[in-house]
C-alpha cells in the first residue's frame, strides 16, 4: 500500500491536542496540487485551512464535517486512480494513529517555552530548531503572545532556527512594564533578549505593534537585522480602529470579547470559542489589565497612533517586505500600499488583520521565498 497516503490531523502550536473538521474544500475523486487547501480545521485559536504537502487524488474522506480527531487521526486518504477501492478500505480499516504518548514527553521538553532573564525581566521564549544560517525572530502584537505564530514558526523552523517570545506585559513574560512603553523601549527589551540568547544577527518578522517594534529595532541596529518582514504593522500612519483598542482593553464578558475579536478577521466565524476564553483568562491575570491600559494610552491615544515610523523605512539598508490583509479593519492596508513602489508589498485579499493566521500558507510562502532569495 505504498501508493496510499494518509491525510492526518496536523499539530499546530504547542497546546493543540485535537482539531475539528469544519468542511472539505475538495471532494472525493478530485485532484489537488501541493499547497492547495483541502479542508478547514478549527483549532483552539482560529480556524485554519489544511494545505496538501504534495499533489494527489483525494480518494476517500474519512472524517466528515463536525468530526473531532486527535493529532495524527485519519482525516482522508489520497491515492492514484489505479489503486483499487478494496485496498483503500483495507488501509482505512487497519490504520492506527501514531502512538503520540511514547514521544510526547520528549517532544514537550524539546518544544516547550522557557523563561529567560534579560535585563532583569522574565521573558518567555519558544526556540524551535537549531537549523543553519541566520535565525528568524517573530514579534507579536498588542494583547497577543507567542502562540500567535503557531501556524508560522514551525513552518519556518523546518529550514532554520525560528524563535518567538512574549513581549513584557503579555503571555508568560513579566507583566510589569517600564515607565516608557514605546517602540524604542520594547526594541531595547528585544536587544537584551538577544544578548541573553547569544544571537548577533537575525531576520525579524513583526505583526501590528510587533511590526512597529521590529522596525524600531531595525532602524536602531541595522547591521544586526538581515531582513525585515512587517505584517500589518502599526506606526505607518495615524488611523487605527479605536473600537477595537478600547474594546479589547475593557471587555470582560464572553460576548463582548467575541465581538471585539471578530474585528480582527475577514470572516468572524474563524474566531473559536476557545480563543475567546483564552483571551479572557489572560486578561484576568495579575498585572495584565494595567499593562494593557498603559499600552493603549501610550500607543493609541485618542483613537489614533502616536508614533509614525513611515519615514524610517526608505532609509533602511536591509531587505524589507510588507504583508497586509486587504480587508484589515484594525489598521488600513493603505498604510502598506503607500510603499508599493519602493519595496515588495503583498496585499492578501479577503483577509483581515491576522494574515499570518487567516492565510498562514500564503504568508509562510512569502516569508520563505523572501528569506531564500537573500545571500
Amino acid at each position: 500500500m505504498a501508493d496510499i497516503t494518509p491525510i492526518t490531523m496536523p499539530k499546530w502550536g504547542l497546546t493543540m491536542t485535537e482539531g475539528k473538521v469544519l468542511g472539505w474544500l475538495k471532494g472525493e475523486g478530485e485532484t489537488f496540487g501541493a499547497g492547495e487547501e483541502l479542508l478547514e480545521i478549527e483549532t483552539s485559536k482560529i480556524t485554519n485551512a489544511f494545505e496538501a504537502g504534495e499533489p494527489g487524488i483525494l480518494r476517500r474522506i474519512v472524517a466528515t464535517p463536525g468530526t473531532t480527531l486527535p493529532i495524527g487521526g485519519l482525516m482522508a486518504v489520497a491515492a492514484p486512480e489505479n489503486v483499487p477501492d478494496a485496498e483503500i478500505d483495507a488501509f482505512i480499516a487497519g490504520y492506527a494513529a501514531p502512538e503520540l504518548e511514547t514521544t510526547a514527553a520528549e517532544e514537550s521538553v524539546a518544544t516547550a517555552p522557557r523563561d529567560i532573564e534579560a535585563g532583569g525581566k522574565r521573558i518567555r521564549v519558544l526556540d524551535l530548531s537549531d537549523g543553519p544560517g541566520v535565525p528568524v525572530m517573530f514579534v507579536h502584537g498588542f494583547g497577543a503572545d507567542l502562540n500567535a505564530w503557531m501556524f508560522n514558526q514551525p513552518a519556518l523552523a523546518e529550514s532554520r532556527r525560528a524563535l518567538a517570545f512574549d513581549l513584557p506585559g503579555h503571555g508568560g513574560s513579566t507583566k510589569t512594564l517600564d515607565q516608557a512603553v514605546d517602540a524604542a523601549s520594547f526594541a531595547a527589551d528585544l536587544d537584551r533578549l538577544l544578548q541573553a540568547l547569544g544571537i548577533e544577527r537575525l531576520h525579524l518578522v513583526g505583526h501590528s505593534m510587533g511590526g512597529a517594534i521590529a522596525l524600531a529595532f531595525a532602524a536602531w541596529q541595522p547591521a544586526r537585522v538581515a531582513s525585515l518582514t512587517l505584517i500589518a504593522p502599526a506606526g505607518l500612519g495615524p488611523e487605527i480602529n479605536r473600537d477595537f483598542i478600547d474594546g479589547f482593553t475593557r471587555a470582560q464578558r464572553r460576548r463582548e470579547m467575541q465581538e471585539v475579536l471578530a474585528l480582527l478577521v475577514h470572516d468572524p466565524a474563524l474566531v473559536s470559542r476557545q480563543m475567546v476564553e483564552d483571551v479572557l483568562r489572560y486578561k484576568r491575570l495579575d498585572g495584565v489589565a494595567a499593562a494593557l491600559e498603559a499600552l493603549a494610552a501610550a500607543w493609541f491615544p485618542n483613537g489614533s497612533q502616536r508614533e509614525n515610523q513611515a519615514a524610517a523605512i526608505p532609509a533602511l539598508k536591509m531587505p524589507v517586505q510588507i504583508i497586509w490583509g486587504g480587508d484589515d479593519r484594525i489598521i488600513p492596508a493603505a498604510h502598506g500600499r503607500a510603499f508599493a513602489g519602493d519595496l515588495p508589498v503583498h496585499i492578501i485579499e479577503q483577509t483581515g488583520h491576522l494574515p499570518h493566521m487567516e492565510k498562514s500558507g500564503d504568508v509562510n510562502r512569502l516569508i520563505g521565498r523572501f528569506l531564500d532569495q537573500l545571500p
